[in-house]
């Protein structure tokens, strides 16, 4: 890999057969999120529970598992590239919709598409450092979530028109829609 960005954060177990032996033996043969510890939400209000719990958190490791008893191999991407591609095009055709909404020129257009971009690494990467304690390095390596505003906002907004009447940076708004009085019901979309 060029720029090792994708690869932040992701380490490997000292012992993986170890690792993988504990996970079959210590966990149900369930899929799932475990939190190792882990509190159940029953014992939430149970204040000798939480102390305990706290107490073997601080001590301890602590790990989120992202548990599948039956494994697949990792290798295969196809369906999961076919996924990928498929949300990717649809968060696309998204940003785009709102772009056309924006009656600007194309820079302005280009910058709004990343920072949706931002927003959503903000809304998504940020969250899992602070609960799931996903690693430092992790959180700000996970730049496609802005990137990927901007990538697919440069050629989305290429596709959208010119609105009519835009509103230029010396021209206010009122001069474009209708002028001033022209009702209650003069919109700017």
């Amino acid at each position: 890999m060029v720029l090792p960005v994708g690869e932040m954060g992701h380490e490997m177990p000292v012992n993986e057969d170890i690792v993988l032996a504990a996970l079959k033996d210590g966990l149900p043969a369930k899929e799932g999120v475990y939190h190792v510890p882990g509190l159940a939400p029953d014992q939430y209000a149970d204040a000798a529970a939480t102390a305990a719990y706290s107490a073997k958190a601080t001590a301890n490791p602590n790990a989120v598992i992202f548990y599948q008893p039956v494994g697949r191999d990792g290798m295969a991407m196809g369906p999961q590239m076919g996924k990928e591609f498929a949300t990717n095009f649809v968060s696309a055709l998204l940003a785009a919709w709102i772009l056309a909404l924006a009656p600007f020129g194309f820079g302005k257009r280009v910058v709004i598409a990343t920072v949706l971009g931002l927003f959503a690494w903000l809304v998504i990467s940020v969250p899992y450092w602070n609960w799931y304690r996903f690693a430092a390095d992790f959180t700000p390596g996970q730049p496609d979530r802005y990137r990927g505003g901007l990538v697919p906002g440069r050629p989305a907004d290429g596709l959208v028109a010119e609105p009519q009447g835009a509103i230029s940076p010396r021209q206010p708004a009122w001069a474009v829609h209708g002028g001033p009085g022209a009702g209650a019901g003069a919109s700017l979309l």
